[in-house]
């Protein structure tokens, strides 16, 4: 799957999902932090699943009804749990995401917030 991973994510889970064979861009390795408007309009023109930890994405999605090619929202703060949490979203909820859902997970919980 291609994903396009927030800079709040923590590395290890990039690397994790990269070896896992997920077409993984991290905004991190990036020089520049376009802004969450513009990472948005990225992820979307690359067909990109967004993974973050931040609500925002969320809000611009639902709210302000920019396109997107799915998010997931990881909603747990323990870092060393994010990448079972990815793997555990993206085999269960492939399709929905592939489809547009806006999910926020953590370790117990999935919950998909919009589909459009």
């Amino acid at each position: 799957m291609k994903l396009l991973l927030d800079t709040c994510m923590w590395q290890p889970t990039a690397d994790a999902l990269r070896a896992d064979g997920h077409d993984v861009v991290w905004s991190g390795e990036w020089t520049v932090d376009p802004g969450d408007v513009d990472i948005l309009a990225i992820a979307f023109r690359e067909q990109r699943v967004l993974i973050t930890l931040d609500n925002d994405f969320g809000e611009l999605a639902m709210k302000r009804k920019l396109p997107h090619a799915g998010i997931l929202r990881i909603v747990d703060p323990d870092v060393r749990k994010h990448a079972a949490i990815c793997r555990r979203v993206l085999e269960s909820h492939a399709a929905e995401l592939a489809a547009g859902a806006v999910i926020a997970a953590d370790d117990d919980r999935t919950r998909p917030r919009l589909v459009r």
